[in-house]
């Protein structure tokens, strides 16, 4: 294809989302963790609805999905069960990490881990951790975003000048606007990506089959490639075992940027009704998915997975639709990468900075902003550059890794005895198992390395938490009567039934709601 006109859409959405970014500040001082950070728990439940959506999708939608679905088939769907499990969580567990940030202070998920633990070490080594598998996901999405460019130019635009130019516009737009930026993007982003991904995947499916309806796709797949729609798929290199557990580790991975999200909304049922919501989002990988299965009889000597959504449209498509696909690309990988950089460079001002030099709450908001640019131009760019492995393959790495401080939820949700020696034990094991079965041994058994580190992690966690002092029984309660109010309302009734003269203070933590 020789238009220009792909091209020409690419950068014009890129110029738009600088824009919409810019102006999302609304002319707010963005010197606070909490505006910069959480924009000012302010999102109402549209804009929370998209930008908790198209942060979940990413590239995996336009690139990784129908990479699968070429290499592997059916295995594919294993987003739709992590996906829907994303939706449940949020419903659950989001109002109640709103309610600690509203009621404590909170502006990041480590932050909640050292008050819940009354230990800022605990913080910092938490914001580590995730921050390994966030840089992870973050160069996920620029490898994805730079491949864009370099595709829709003609290999004008190299994938090093790419990757610079999508992290500079980010960079800018996340210095100027904090939340409220990746807020008003994504919700654009949002909608350009379910637009563009239907009109794709329908132009896609006629142009291939003659007919406008999916089932003809899966027909024609059933008659001459039927070892696609089986597990463990076509490839042959992805054990039942493998796809499991990597399953059972995306649904554990409470990710940073997901818990700032869930903090910046207006209120907790704001957050109830966006992931009510959430499910019907979720369509926008469908119609990709069917892409990618098309490519399986239409481009069968393709060199790489991820591409094959782009090189069918280009040899298929008009180059309308190409520039479109373009900038739908570009915008998934963008609204992912936007949060993830936030999350790190926030996360890493707020918890591990921040206590270490004594710093102020305006001037670990000033640091947090300027992080983000030796993150980006360190730490990201050249991880990006160098285009390691394949997309969905450091997806589930990263979550490998981010998985590993469970054991600070689990004692934050469910657990009141959970110790910060306890958690602090199960995480560093936990690390050094993924570490190792991610380079040394590569996912032994056929099992994801993240999960081999959780078998060691939680039960040392649970055998240190049982050994080791627990966390003062105030901060305990005052997390658990958001958490779990049950407790405290069964506490109230029988402390009720008792002592009739103590029943007038029962009431109080009876008649609290759960947020």
């Amino acid at each position: 294809m020789t238009s220009s006109l792909p091209l020409i859409i690419t950068l014009g959405y890129v110029a738009i989302a600088m824009v919409i970014g810019l102006r999302a500040r609304g002319g707010r001082s963005m010197s606070s963790l909490e505006e910069w950070g959480v924009a000012g728990r302010s999102m109402g439940p549209v804009t929370l609805y998209l930008l908790i959506a198209a942060g979940s999708v990413s590239a995996y939608t336009f690139m990784g999905a129908p990479g699968w679905a070429y290499a592997k088939g059916i295995p594919v769907f294993y987003v739709a069960i992590y996906l829907a499990y994303l939706a449940l969580v949020a419903w659950y567990f989001g109002p109640k990490v709103w309610a600690f940030g509203e009621r404590f202070g909170h502006v990041t998920q480590a932050s909640a881990i050292a008050d819940r633990y009354q230990s800022p070490a605990l913080g910092a080594l938490a914001a580590l951790v995730m921050s390994v598998g966030s840089v992870a996901y973050a160069v996920l999405q620029t490898i994805g975003s730079a491949y864009i460019l370099f595709v829709m130019s003609g290999g004008r635009i190299p994938i090093w000048a790419g990757v610079i130019l999508v992290l500079s516009c980010i960079a800018v737009y996340l210095y100027a606007s904090g939340q409220r930026a990746i807020g008003k993007t994504n919700a654009f982003q949002g909608v350009l990506m379910l637009i563009v991904a239907w009109c794709i995947g329908l132009w896609a499916t006629h142009s291939a089959t003659g007919s406008w309806s999916f089932g003809a796709v899966f027909a024609r797949l059933q008659r001459e490639h039927p070892e696609f729609l089986t597990l463990p798929g076509a490839s042959g290199d992805m054990s039942f075992a493998f796809w499991t557990t990597s399953i059972l580790v995306s649904m554990v991975s409470f990710m940073p940027p997901v818990w700032t999200q869930w903090m910046s909304a207006s209120s907790a049922r704001t957050i109830r009704r966006s992931a009510t919501w959430l499910p019907t989002y979720y369509l926008v990988i469908l119609p990709m998915v069917v892409v990618g299965f098309i490519g399986i009889f239409s481009l069968p000597e393709l060199a790489r997975a991820d591409t094959v959504a782009l090189e069918y449209a280009m040899q298929h498509l008009p180059a309308l639709l190409v520039g479109l696909l373009g900038a739908g690309t570009l915008a998934a990988s963008m609204s992912s990468c936007e949060p993830f950089l936030h999350s790190v460079a926030l996360t890493c001002s707020r918890d591990v900075l921040q206590p270490a030099l004594k710093l102020s709450d305006r001037q670990a908001g000033r640091l947090a902003r300027w992080l983000l640019f030796p993150l980006m131009a360190l730490v990201v760019a050249p991880l990006a550059i160098a285009e390691p492995g394949n997309l969905v393959m450091i997806l589930l790495i990263g979550l490998g890794f981010a998985s590993q401080v469970l054991p600070a939820f689990v004692g934050m949700f469910l657990w009141p005895r959970a110790t910060r020696a306890g958690v602090a034990a199960g995480i560093l094991a936990g690390f050094v198992i993924t570490v190792a079965f991610t380079t040394l041994w590569p996912h032994p058994l056929g099992i994801h390395a993240g999960f081999w580190g959780l078998l060691v992690n939680l039960p040392l966690f649970v055998l240190v938490s049982r050994v080791t002092t627990p966390t003062e029984a105030a901060v305990v309660e005052r997390f658990f009567r958001i958490a779990a109010p049950w407790r405290y309302r069964s506490v109230a009734r029988r402390s009720s039934s008792l002592t009739p003269a103590t029943a007038g203070a029962a009431p109080v933590s009876a008649r609290r709601e759960e947020p």
